[in-house]
């Protein structure tokens, strides 16, 4: 007999647990952290609000790691490591390898549109995540997820990265084209944790859009998208 809907979701529950390395006191915490938008509803709050706090817990955490990795780096390239480490690339990444993708709590719609493999959708579920770490196991529970998985990206990083922004206007600026153009499409969400739409344009090239929870992030979203675009058009 196959496993009844509510087996299956304790089981994604136990297993996503296990690959946390922390059990829950408070289960609703876990609940919440993977409760999609679309999902949300009286008594099932979405994970916006854990969200908006990871990602404070998470720069935290890294900035620490980093002054300990990095101890000679000036505040600049501090800033273009942690900015590199804690984008929605890197955040994505890191939540296909842990088994997110299936517990995630969405209407039926937005997974019909693919939105299980959204890698939007699986930065903020990580973000949710350690939010809930941190408020029910403390900032040292929330520290050692994100060493274990954080640990070696760090030490990858022997040069600071330039960040997508700067990237892209050299490229630019290197084949005679004008500075890159960013335009502020929309902001949406609640006020605690608003989307920035932003559009990035160059001549040549067609403009790509991202979206962030800040102005800055978007653009840097939106910059890396066009220097993909750039790359894999000009070998």
């Amino acid at each position: 007999m196959p496993p009844s809907r509510g087996d299956a979701s304790e089981a994604r529950l136990a297993a996503l647990e296990q690959a946390l390395g922390h059990r829950f006191r408070d289960r609703s915490l876990l609940i919440e952290a993977l409760t999609h938008a679309s999902a949300a509803g009286p008594g099932r709050p979405s994970n916006e609000r854990l969200e908006f706090l990871g990602d404070r817990v998470l720069g935290l955490v890294v900035a620490r790691l980093l002054i300990e990795a990095f101890p000679q780096d000036p505040e600049g390239a501090l800033g273009k490591r942690l900015a590199h480490l804690v984008d929605r690339r890197t955040l994505a990444r890191i939540a296909q390898e842990l088994p997110i993708r299936d517990a995630i709590r969405m209407s039926r719609g937005e997974e019909c549109s693919g939105g299980r493999d959204n890698p939007g959708i699986l930065a903020d579920c990580l973000e949710a995540l350690i939010a809930a770490l941190f408020l029910d196991g403390g900032l040292q529970t929330a520290e050692a997820f994100v060493r274990r998985h954080w640990h070696e990206r760090i030490a990858k990083l022997v040069e600071p990265p330039r960040d997508p922004k700067t990237a892209l206007q050299e490229w630019a600026q290197g084949h005679g084209l004008p500075r890159p153009e960013y335009q502020l499409l929309d902001i949406a969400g609640p006020p605690h944790a608003p989307a920035f739409r932003v559009q990035a344009s160059l001549p040549g090239f067609p403009p790509t859009v991202a979206t962030g929870p800040s102005r800055r992030r978007a653009e840097q979203q939106a910059a890396a998208q066009l220097l993909a675009m750039i790359r894999n058009a000009r070998p």
